[in-house]
């Protein structure tokens, strides 16, 4: 008689940890299909991110937009057709800003070669970030990725503008965007650490931490200041680097600047407005090693959001089109 409980018990924390594995995932998930998916997958992603450090920081953002807006399906790839004018790429969160599609492009190339058929696009979109995370920490982010994803056939402006947190958010804003997704209050503070790397264009920023009072740093306002226009426009929006201390690290640098209130967004500063979170931002600045590991765990987990499975999906042939089309 104590089955059908330990299947309820099972069912419920699936749906309180969102857990990948019950959603289908699993590490090493072709190893017999195409077993040397993954090592083509690094391979690609080690020439993109060596020769260009923001191709890797476009690649964990990446992953990000795509698993918060319909799942981790690779709708953020899908190229704009006669039949879907808008896709997310083009919505204002990624277009002009996102990058790594050609990186995505090279590696499903190069699986597509070995493997044809056989490994979808989002797998590969989460096996590139967790591979630019590899590289641009020197090696010590080593996020244990699984797979089993399906591609999706939808991808919409309008979701990627109501799905993705802007930069703007305040501190109960980030929290119930994150929770939307299965996310708590650590996975979010954790995820956000990835601002440690990449850049932002100064329309992101100017209006709600140059233009008004904030409490961003008086040294850090002054060069943004030489740095960005008072009004960006698409002509005229330059890019600044979002870690002035390491640019080119993924690292835990990005909480003491939060501390040093050196951080561009008032979604970063935001972090220290309630004591949970700044709790939080302290010991990733100050437990070596600490941010690191929630990061691995964290990054796992929001790669469970929303997969696809069945007639859900499918595997694309070429990541930026439908199947069908």
């Amino acid at each position: 008689m104590a089955l059908p409980s330990l299947k309820l018990s099972i069912a419920l924390s699936c749906a309180l940890l969102l857990s990948s594995a019950c959603h289908g995932l699993e590490v090493g998930y072709y190893k017999k299909s195409c077993p040397r998916v993954e090592a083509i997958v690094r391979d690609e992603v080690k020439k993109c991110v060596y020769k260009n450090a923001g191709i890797g920081a476009g690649l964990i953002r990446m992953f990000f937009h795509d698993c918060f807006v319909e799942g981790c399906d690779a709708s953020v790839l899908l190229d704009p057709t006669p039949a879907n004018p808008q896709p997310e790429k083009l919505s204002p969160p990624n277009f002009p800003s996102l990058r790594g599609f050609e990186a995505i492009d090279a590696a499903k190339d190069a699986v597509e070669k070995a493997c044809p058929g056989v490994v979808s696009c989002a797998d590969i979109v989460a096996f590139a970030s967790r591979d630019a995370a590899y590289f641009l920490s020197r090696m010590t982010v080593k996020i244990n990725m699984p797979a089993g994803r399906l591609d999706g056939r939808i991808s919409n402006f309008t979701q990627a503008l109501l799905n993705l947190p802007p930069p703007f958010f305040n501190i109960t804003q980030l929290v119930a965007s994150f929770a939307a997704k299965g996310l708590d209050k650590e996975d979010m503070v954790v995820l956000s650490g990835a601002h440690t790397i990449g850049i932002s264009h100064c329309s992101s920023f100017v209006s709600d931490r140059l233009a008004v009072a904030s409490d961003i740093n008086a040294a850090l306002a002054g060069i943004l200041r030489r740095q960005c226009p008072a009004n960006p426009t698409p002509a005229n929006d330059p890019t600044v680097h979002q870690d002035v201390v390491t640019p080119n690290a993924l690292d835990n640098q990005y909480y003491k600047n939060v501390l040093a209130h050196k951080v561009l967004f008032t979604s970063d500063a935001a972090l220290l407005t309630t004591p949970a979170t700044t709790q939080m931002v302290l010991d990733n600045a100050n437990i070596r090693g600490l941010w690191e590991t929630k990061f691995n765990k964290a990054m796992v987990k929001m790669g469970a959001i929303g997969v696809k499975t069945g007639n859900q999906g499918e595997i694309r042939r070429n990541c930026r089109v439908v199947n069908h089309y």
